[in-house]
């Protein structure tokens, strides 16, 4: 069989601003479905053939008179092309795509036996950093985002037997992108996470938000969202293991309030991460449409400056990681790198994970929730975004909306983290109160935070971003001993926060220092293991001395790949602050961390 991508009816794209790749060709809008994961799909896993186009040939050489009665089109011949395998980024599969940025075509076909009443969406689990998708030459949708999922309506693309799909990635680095042009980790192009086609009926639950209530924390409440169904179509909730159910009904919008008596419910935490089968079921008269998710349930709020987990004070010991497959390198995209990564986490003691600088894989916090590991996840808006264009202010927004609608059902989420490192001046801050002011909004049952830079003066160092005021917990950024000082400098460092933070609390969301794993020499000597353990244990005591310090987030579990890190012979194009190689090596910085989360002897519950 030819495997050919035949795209008709394209247009001719306008000009590219200089320095910039042109944008894609604009399609049908996108949706996100939430639990996807948890519905019947086709998956599309595996082998996709290739072909490279870093001068977006495909998209850009139609014919540009359009009104020519004749459909513009470009067939690429794909029977001879490579593959790739998917999810999977492509710069770790190829030694000659290790450096690639720009554009690249994924095709394969597959079989569909489209059923009566119901509805067909391909879901893309993220794309970095813009993809165009098309069924059978039909464009479906179009993306931008490289860390968020999105689903295009093929209802109408598919067809019975033989189906070809067709996904344009391109992951240039755009000035006015969420992040933008510089970044210290490696942008990993392709179809990282997995690709399938979800079946539903016609009328489905596309959303759903459900909760307990921090008042009482004995009721359950919330919203389940159907799309395609008439107003007044009943809704059920039901949590079969702890005998409760209840029904709602939709208004015209499609929205049925959910309340649930909830007495009794084991409530969800680290000790006990307690997680119930929850079904929900749209009663539409042909096609009823049901689907259960696996969810626990607890409240996380702040009172002063104390962080409470089920109205109890909490402390989180953690570490930040990034979505960086342990040994072989590239994007984590399976079971087997999550479980790596998190054991890891378990056996440092932490309750607690930072997942930088970006929303990870869904594998990720689904396995948060069953092994009791709290989470900070994050939207890309690092250091020096563009804070003056509103076209970025939107494009940070549809992130946050698209990463809070996938993990809204996620217990272990605690955190909604909208900046890591921005400069402190009024134009990114005013950016910056618009989103918090958008994810209390949109999810107003978790906390707002970032990570914010410090001051310093003389041996002070002060927490007065004005951004804080919009938090509901501030976090700060620290490498006293690395990139400021010595590590002996800590001893005397004091820590300041301004009047109108001094009752929130703190979280110091980076501190350590790097090292190359068997580099060792005296405790002076940088790159060192000696070196970097030296710093952590003058970090901790003085960070332990900071009042309102609820919690900790050690940079970084793993040494991961980045284009800025280029000594040779220590770095070699790594981060090396790594508690742990990127080859599994627990560094002597993994032991010193781990005794002071076992002793308790970094942050204050009360």
């Amino acid at each position: 069989m030819r495997r050919v991508l035949v795209l008709a009816g394209a247009v001719a794209l306008a000009a590219p601003l200089s320095g910039q790749t042109p944008a894609m060709q604009a399609g049908p809008a996108t949706t996100l479905l939430v639990a996807v994961d948890r519905r019947p799909a086709l998956s599309l896993d595996g082998e996709w053939h290739v072909i490279l186009d870093p001068y977006l040939n495909g998209v850009n050489n139609f014919p540009k008179d359009e009104t020519s009665s004749t459909n513009p089109r470009l067939e690429y011949d794909f029977a001879k092309s490579p593959t790739l395998k998917v999810p999977g980024d492509w710069n770790t599969q190829k030694a000659s795509l290790l450096n690639y940025e720009g554009a690249l075509w994924y095709e394969r076909h597959f079989s569909y036996e489209p059923q009566p009443g119901t509805r067909a969406f391909l879901h893309i689990g993220a794309a970095n950093y813009r993809a165009q998708a098309y069924v059978n030459g039909h464009l479906v949708g179009t993306h931008e985002g490289g860390f968020t999922p999105f689903d295009c309506d093929i209802s109408k693309a598919v067809t019975s037997g033989s189906n070809s799909v067709v996904i344009l990635v391109d992951d240039t680095r755009l000035a006015d992108g969420v992040p933008t042009l510089k970044t210290d980790w490696y942008n990993y192009g392709g179809l990282t996470r997995d690709v399938s086609v979800v079946t539903v009926p016609d009328a489905f639950i596309d959303d759903f938000d459900l909760h307990l209530d921090r008042a009482t924390r004995s009721r359950i409440e919330g919203y389940v969202h159907v799309v395609g169904a008439p107003a007044g179509t009943t809704v059920s909730v039901a949590l079969p293991e702890a005998h409760l159910r209840t029904t709602g009904v939709t208004d015209a919008a499609g929205r049925a309030a959910i309340s649930l008596q909830a007495k009794g419910l084991s409530l969800w935490s680290p000790q006990s991460p307690k997680l119930y089968h929850v079904q929900l079921t749209a009663e539409t008269k042909d096609h009823p449409d049901q689907l259960t998710d696996v969810m626990g349930f607890r409240t996380i709020e702040v009172s002063g400056s104390k962080i409470l987990l089920n109205g109890e004070a909490i402390v989180l010991h953690g570490v930040c990681i990034h979505a960086e497959a342990p040994v072989r390198s590239g994007r984590v995209d399976s079971d087997p790198d999550v479980t790596t990564l998190l054991t890891w986490v378990k056996q440092l003691d932490a309750n607690y994970v930072r997942l930088a600088h970006y929303p990870h894989d869904e594998r990720m916090t689904r396995a948060a929730d069953r092994m009791g590991i709290l989470v900070w996840s994050e939207v890309p808006v690092y250091w020096a975004e563009h804070f003056g264009d509103e076209a970025v202010y939107q494009k940070s927004q549809q992130q946050l909306g698209e990463e809070i609608r996938r993990d809204r059902d996620k217990a272990s989420v605690i955190l909604w983290s909208i900046a890591n490192e921005t400069p402190n001046n009024p134009v990114r801050t005013a950016f910056l109160e618009r989103s918090a002011a958008f994810v209390h909004q949109a999810d107003p049952t978790r906390l707002v935070t970032a990570a914010l830079l410090v001051r310093t003066e003389g041996n002070t160092k002060i927490i007065d971003d004005p951004l804080g005021k919009s938090l509901d917990v501030v976090g700060f950024n620290e490498y006293i001993g690395w990139y400021d000082k010595t590590a002996a400098d800590a001893d005397t460092t004091v820590w300041k926060t301004s009047p109108d933070l001094a009752d929130k609390p703190l979280i110091v969301s980076e501190f350590g220092a790097a090292a190359k794993a068997g580099f060792h020499g005296p405790a002076t000597e940088r790159w060192t293991e000696e070196y970097q353990a030296n710093v952590y244990r003058h970090q901790i005591p003085m960070l332990n001395g900071i009042p309102h310090l609820r919690g900790d987030s050690a940079w970084v579990l793993m040494d991961f790949r980045s284009p800025m890190r280029v000594l040779p012979g220590i770095q070699d194009g790594f981060n090396r602050k790594g508690l742990i190689s990127n080859l599994g090596q627990k560094k002597e910085a993994f032991f010193v961390l781990q005794k002071a989360y076992r002793e308790n002897a970094l942050g204050h519950a009360n």
